[in-house]
């Protein structure tokens, strides 16, 4: 008979509660069972005492008989220092998918389209100040001299505004 230790499922709807049991492997997962050797309620905090409560030399004996632990059972069992579980590596895991590979592919080459446009902006802008400063000084002169005669023919306008207040 295959003998393992698992989970076996209780307590109500979305409020789990389960009982670490040892069984028959052939056995539905909340049928019968040969022994509870323990309790975990996910529902408390992961730092709390009463999250997990093992019997220890009972898990030893079932271990020392052949049991095979549950990938969560074998945690439990780590931490408590009783079975030592090597830590799994899945590189894979944390790449993204196809879609997602070509999403950052597109906005890259968006981003790339966007600074050079952004380049050929500012260059265009440079080009357009060095052909102003290449304008003869003559046009400049000529450009100063009506804002110079407006600034003239305001000053005495304000003038007489001024008296017309003072009266």
């Amino acid at each position: 008979m295959a003998v393992a230790i698992r989970l076996s499922r209780g307590g109500a709807k979305k409020r789990p509660y389960y009982r670490i049991v040892v069984s028959d492997s052939r056995s539905p997962r909340d049928g019968k069972y040969l022994e509870q050797i323990g309790t975990y309620n996910p529902m408390l905090p992961k730092d709390s005492g009463e999250r997990v409560k093992l019997d220890e030399d009972r898990a030893r004996h079932w271990l020392s008989v052949g049991a095979t632990p549950s990938d969560r059972v074998h945690r439990f069992l780590d931490a408590a220092g009783i079975l030592e579980r090597a830590p799994k590596n899945n590189p894979k895991k944390g790449e993204p998918g196809e879609a997602a590979k070509e999403r950052a592919e597109e906005k890259a080459a968006k981003a790339a389209e966007a600074e050079e446009a952004a380049k050929a902006a500012e260059e265009e802008a440079q080009n357009a100040e060095s052909a102003e400063a290449e304008a003869p000084a003559e046009e400049a002169a000529a450009e100063e001299a009506p804002a110079e005669e407006a600034a003239a023919e305001e000053a005495p306008a304000e003038e007489a505004a001024e008296e017309d207040k003072g009266e």
